[in-house]
């Protein structure tokens, strides 16, 4: 009996264990070929064309007019036109062709050419870009049928999960890479976009991965990859945005061609040890507002500097960058409900939550369009009308008429002129108002020549004549 039940114990540990191996196995894949097999055609290429300009000018002064230096070295004054581009990734998530990417891969781009499964390729448009989380989604111009992706569900994903990058790293296409998820909820202090909570991974990602899919072992997107750390390629650190956070932005940009985020108009800060203590709060946790915007949501619902807002809407605040990220994603117009910590005592406000791209807090101040001044169009020029005080301060003769430049552009067919130069004549006829330098412009754009000859005061109130070729 004994030796029987020796013999079954032994072959009982040896089941356990050949088991044990086998269902280990399933969590180490043996090879991602079929996973990337069926994902590569999914994800493409993306290749983006703008026009730069490059002032060669050495110099930080001016030819006087008449100089024999003045033309020699006139062609150091006017700016270059060069086309520059760009390389990046996508990834399909709509038979039509709707492709999500990063913004600043396609950021100013005048052409977008996009290569699927290798050798295809084909134009694309944008239907909306967001700077502000870093995306952009476009539409491949073709009636053609595309192979999509899914989104998976980025909050599932844990640390130490096996993930798949797939993108066009240094211009190499079809790149496959592999690696785990090293990390969850980062944040890099605001560097890369505003709303920080990146998927981070040793899977390889270069220069040319961004905008490219990282996906799980189901083959569903759980990242969108979007920076390195260190600039000369992969050192085993690389961040993705949650599919969870950006599919509220995508679907916001193909509805809308925009976002719309949730606002509460506070100016938050960390909660600290010491200030946790000074509250009377068991640790630090919640946001403290340091500042309440007027007339915003949080200012009509009661809000004031000094609160700490430890919950919204049910969803417990542990740190204060964990916040905005929540109101960001939560629906312009919702009323939602705040704990906060007031004077060591727990309230509730009910806030209706605002529009966070009209209000205060996004606004860009733009500068007040002054009436006097005027654009050349067909010069690229701004100007406005010479005036007495002008005269005075330039001691020119009382009699000048003419016109002040106030802006020049680096493509203006005069561009070697400055600001303050003063258009005082145009075909040996004296300008007195921007209408009448606009008719000799058009009278000269419908002849056969397209020659425009105007005199003007440089900035040492020296005379010069100038001929442009005008298009």
């Amino acid at each position: 009996m004994k030796i029987k039940f020796k013999k079954l114990f032994i072959y009982l540990v040896f089941f356990y264990s050949f088991f044990n191996i086998q269902l280990n196995s399933k969590e180490i894949p043996s090879s991602f070929a079929d996973l990337a097999e069926k994902l590569i055609p999914s994800v493409v290429n993306i290749s983006t064309t703008q026009t730069v300009l490059t002032n060669t000018n050495p110099f930080p002064f001016e030819f006087p007019p008449g100089s024999p230096f003045e033309d020699m070295f006139k062609e150091f004054g006017t700016p270059k036109k060069r086309k520059a581009s760009a390389l990046g990734s996508g990834f399909i998530i709509d038979a039509k062709g709707i492709v999500v990417t990063n913004n600043h891969v396609i950021k100013d781009a005048e052409d977008i050419l996009i290569r699927v499964d290798g050798d295809k390729e084909y134009k694309a448009k944008v239907i909306g870009k967001d700077p502000l989380s870093d995306l952009a989604v476009l539409k491949i111009e073709s009636k053609d049928k595309f192979k999509p992706v899914k989104f998976g569900d980025s909050d599932k994903a844990r640390i130490g999960d096996w993930v798949l990058a797939i993108g066009n790293p240094f211009g190499l296409g079809g790149t496959v890479t592999s690696g785990i998820i090293s990390a969850k909820n980062r944040n890099l202090s605001g560097a890369i976009t505003r709303y920080e909570d990146f998927i981070q991974t040793d899977a390889s990602i270069n220069v040319g991965n961004s905008g490219g899919p990282l996906f799980d072992t189901q083959g569903n997107v759980i990242g969108i990859n979007t920076a390195i750390l260190g600039q000369s390629g992969s050192i085993g650190i690389g961040f993705s945005i949650p599919s969870n956070s950006a599919k509220i932005i995508i679907d916001q940009l193909i509805e809308f061609g925009e976002t719309k985020r949730g606002w509460l108009g506070v100016r938050i800060q960390y909660v600290t040890k010491e200030i946790a203590d000074v509250e009377g709060l068991d640790k630090p946790r919640g946001a403290l507002v340091a500042s309440v915007a007027k007339e915003s949501p949080a200012d009509k619902a009661g809000i004031k500097s000094g609160d700490i807002i430890l919950e919204f809407n049910e969803t417990s605040i542990k740190e204060m960058n964990e916040l905005p990220k929540i109101v960001a994603q939560t629906e312009v117009g919702k009323t939602v409900e705040l704990k906060v910590w007031r004077n060591k005592t727990e309230i509730i406000k009910k806030i209706k939550l605002g529009r966070l791209e009209t209000s205060s807090d996004f606004k860009v101040a733009k500068k007040k369009k002054d009436p006097n001044i005027s654009e050349i169009k067909s010069l690229k020029i701004s100007v406005r009308v010479l005036n007495e005080k002008d005269i005075e301060e330039r001691k020119l003769p009382k009699q000048t008429t003419g016109l002040v430049i106030t802006n020049v552009q680096n493509d203006s067919p005069i561009n070697y002129l400055k600001v303050n130069n003063i258009i005082i004549e145009a075909q040996k006829k004296k300008i007195r108002s921007i209408n009448g330098l606009e008719k000799i412009i058009k009278s000269v754009l419908r002849s056969s020549e397209k020659t425009l000859l105007i005199s003007i005061y440089n900035n040492q109130n020296q005379r010069r004549y100038i001929g442009v070729k005008l298009d």
